[in-house]
């Protein structure tokens, strides 16, 4: 079997990339682990930037997000009992949108089968061969693709970043010492927009993923076990850490899903190695505090699928060099901007009075400076492509 571009992995940036490409012409495989239902079903990020939105508005992915999306014109930073509004739209002329990441795999699954696109899902024993030469190629369980360009967009786990020679990559990792129990329930949000709670227990999240769902977060010990959250143990937590001195009310409802995911920041320099091109979490991870996960992942897959492109059509090799140092540029402009809102944020177990007294004259200059609060806007909205 032979393709230009083989894609190994099926998340947001997996298929994006194989639609992008198609779009330019560019034929390309894309091999998935799970099933078509586990990675449809995945709950993940729900928060896209307006670059992300108006990119897959631009190539024709947009018509259920405009439908079924929920956009936002600010959020809340909740601190002394009080919200503080960020006004995203009012300034930076930016916003963002709710709108769960599986229903974009969807999207994108439903639009590459319809233009005869092909992704193989359940394929197991994934290698990657000879990616320093101009023919690569990726074997699996009883096959092989041969293709001009492997695509590694499987994720922090997957077998694509571990297939660089030792000695190549360099990679930065920073565990955070908490994590971040997630609660889906099926319950009409309690507030119109996001609320990110610093309070003196730890840091909430109220969210949202339809006028039906909502999406919560506590901020927990990485060690807690999610056996140990009972369903009422979490509400009594977000009720405290949610109050406030005015008529918010939190809103329960029948838990659909729960668990514990801890917390880091990880870059893997370069993102490119011949011609293995890594891409979205298989490259870095950044805290979700930032909200910044699947854009990062799609802002890659844009990148790439320009610079693949010009190789394949034009023997350009100019955009191919300069993939990762493309990409790497705002990476680190969302690892930084992911680690202040969590360190804002968050209380770690060993932050004395002094450095909680920091982290509250933060908030309150961000709450209260329009400089402040417009460089907060800016990143959260979304930096351009």
């Amino acid at each position: 079997m032979r393709t230009q571009v083989g894609i190994i992995g099926a998340g947001p940036a997996g298929l994006l990339l194989s639609h992008l490409l198609h779009l330019e012409g560019v034929d390309s495989v894309v091999l998935e682990s799970r099933s078509r239902e586990y990675v449809e079903r995945r709950v993940r990020a729900g928060v896209c930037e307006q670059p992300t939105v108006e990119l897959l508005r631009e190539v024709g992915l947009a018509d259920r997000l405009d439908r079924e999306g929920l956009p936002h014109h600010g959020f809340s930073l909740r601190f002394d009992r009080e919200d503080h509004r960020i006004a995203l739209t009012d300034l930076t002329g930016g916003s963002i949108t709710v709108y769960g990441q599986q229903e974009i795999v969807k999207d994108l699954i439903a639009a590459r089968f319809a233009a005869g696109g092909d992704i193989r899902f359940g394929v197991a024993d994934v290698a990657v061969h000879d990616v320093e030469t101009d023919r690569p190629r990726i074997t699996f369980d009883g096959g092989e693709l041969e293709c001009d360009v492997v695509a590694g967009c499987d994720g922090f786990h997957g077998t694509s970043r571990g297939s660089v020679p030792a000695g190549v990559l360099k990679t930065f990792d920073h565990v955070y010492p908490f994590a971040w129990l997630g609660l889906l329930a099926k319950a009409e949000p309690s507030h119109e927009e996001l609320i990110y709670t610093n309070h003196e227990r730890g840091f909430a999240l109220h969210s949202m993923r339809s006028p039906e769902v909502t999406r919560l977060y506590l901020q927990v010990d990485p060690r807690e076990r999610i056996e140990d959250w009972s369903d009422n143990r979490i509400w009594d937590e977000l009720h405290l850490r949610l109050a406030t001195d005015g008529d918010f009310e939190l809103r329960e409802g029948p838990v659909i899903e729960k668990g514990i995911t801890p917390m880091r920041g990880f870059v893997a320099e370069p993102m490119r190695h011949g011609r293995l091109f890594l891409a979205g979490d298989a490259a870095h991870i950044v805290p979700p505090t930032g909200a910044k996960g699947m854009n990062l992942a799609i802002a890659d897959v844009l990148v790439l699928s320009r610079a693949l492109s010009a190789l394949l059509h034009k023997g350009r090799t100019d955009l191919v060099e300069s993939y990762s140092d493309t990409c790497l540029r705002r990476v680190w402009r969302a690892e930084h901007f992911s680690n202040h809102m969590t360190t804002m944020l968050h209380r770690a177990s060993d932050v004395d009075d002094y450095q909680h007294r920091l982290q509250l004259s933060q908030l309150r200059y961000t709450a209260t400076s329009t400089a402040a609060a417009t460089s907060l806007a800016e990143n959260y909205a979304g930096l351009p492509f």
